[in-house]
């Protein structure tokens, strides 16, 4: 079995497809183990069955709709408006606001990489035109990006809840402030920059002329109508993730007024049929291959468990000595050398059936597990030479700057993932107390 592993592990990296690997690798377990096709054909039926008729399952598209709805609308832009305008005393305001914005915008978007491409598009042009640093600023956009995938209700999230059969709603809750903490560290870095190295971020300098560069402010209407759609957003998140939190309707139920009332604000915002359409359509691409690879990653992890692998792998690692901590750290490193080579989702897929029933053995919290293992995993969207989040920014940007220089601006942003990861680790209690408190309270 272990060649077997072996042998899918190879085919991913050799791009292989992650779906066809994963299918592959266990489909020929379980030939090897039964010796019958027709097992191996009733096993593969009644899995695809069980996994792709479940009602969880429906969270993927809605909470995707609801994010592609308000992006294609405009609101992202909005909020980075208001926020910029807001902050006008802060040093680094441009940047600040984008972190903000990005994890204002996590809420509904689920997604790293729209983020990356919307940011880049609507903030670095104006950081740009203040002066700011070009690394700094496309380091900003990318960093800042990872907020998507941490901050509920985030893709990872939902796959791994699907795979460890974790209540989602819990771990969307866990992720809140491990957010926050990330967006603290980011926002502390932006201000450290623009106290020591003003020059960074565009505070001394002028224009050719010799003139201070000009303010672009918003009208008073401009405003009102960015207020609005920012507090239309922010109460469509409170409304979502408030009564999953309280227990007023399931993931899948809030996925599904959340994407209705993403609608309303779409349309309030001017989206017409066709972009709807397109909206839609965009939705059910990106979202039908993951459900595809969602079961083969099932059917992988039912392999696991039947020929043993899961429980050899917890024996051999609680036998080693290493202690959690220690054992905490190999899965990390384990992470952070698949986020050089493949993305985040296949990432999960590949390790979390058998790195979550070890972390269970040694004592883990299921839910702090879950957020520092996509913490960890979410670094190497910034991790060469891999890199998603950056060759996105290089995509949208494509003139602007090399991808290294964009890899080199994101590294501050890279350790302060590394640093939740750690404050996570040591108190896992920032995960684990509101969804206690959210239970408590449903009660």
């Amino acid at each position: 079995m272990i060649a077997l592993l072996a042998i899918m592990l190879v085919m991913v990296f050799a791009g292989v497809h992650v779906a066809v690997a994963l299918g592959f690798g266990a489909v020929a377990g379980i030939y090897m183990m039964q010796g019958d096709i027709t097992v191996v054909r009733s096993f593969v039926a009644q899995t695809a069955y069980e996994a792709l008729r479940d009602y969880v399952f429906a969270v993927i598209p809605l909470f995707m709709l609801m994010g592609d709805f308000l992006a294609k609308c405009g609101a992202a832009r909005d909020l980075f408006a208001l926020i910029n305008r807001l902050s006008r005393w802060l040093p680094g305001r441009l940047a600040i606001a984008t972190v903000l914005a990005n994890a204002v915008f996590a809420f509904v978007t689920g997604v790293s990489i729209a983020a990356a491409a919307a940011f880049s598009r609507i903030a670095y042009p104006e950081m740009k035109r203040h002066g700011y640093e070009r690394k700094f600023s496309l380091g900003c956009i990318a960093g800042s990006a990872c907020l998507g995938m941490l901050i509920p209700p985030a893709v990872l999230m939902i796959v791994w809840g699907v795979l460890t059969e974790q209540a989602i709603g819990k771990i969307f809750i866990a992720g809140i402030f491990p957010g926050f903490i990330l967006v603290s560290f980011y926002c502390a870095y932006i201000l450290g920059v623009a106290w020591l190295q003003p020059q960074r971020v565009g505070i001394g300098l002028k224009t050719a002329s010799g003139a201070a560069r000009p303010e672009i402010e918003m009208s008073d209407a401009e405003f009102r109508e960015a207020l609005v759609s920012t507090l239309l957003v922010i109460a469509l998140i409170a409304a979502t993730l408030g009564g999953i939190w309280l227990g007023f309707f399931t993931p899948t139920e809030g996925a599904g007024v959340g994407s209705a009332f993403a609608l309303l604000i779409a349309l309030w915002k001017g989206m017409r049929a066709k972009e709807m359409f397109e909206v839609i359509l965009s939705v059910g691409r990106t979202s039908a291959p993951l459900l595809l690879l969602l079961f083969c990653a099932q059917l992988y992890s039912r392999v696991l468990s039947m020929t043993g692998v899961t429980g050899a792998a917890k024996e051999l690692f609680i036998a080693s000595g290493l202690g959690p901590l220690g054992v905490l750290a190999i899965m990390v490193a384990i992470w952070f050398v698949l986020g050089m080579l493949i993305d985040s989702i296949s990432i999960i897929l590949l390790t979390v059936p058998v790195f979550a029933p070890v972390a269970m053995a040694l004592g883990f919290d299921p839910l702090a597990f879950a957020i520092l293992g996509i913490l960890a995993i979410e670094a190497g969207l910034l991790t060469p030479p891999f890199g998603i989040l950056v060759f996105t920014v290089k995509a949208a940007l494509p003139q602007e700057a090399t991808v290294g220089e964009i890899f080199r601006g994101s590294v501050p942003y890279w350790i302060g993932l590394l640093g939740t990861v750690a404050v996570i680790a040591v108190f896992p209690q920032i995960a684990t107390w509101l969804p206690a408190v959210g239970t408590v309270i449903a009660k």
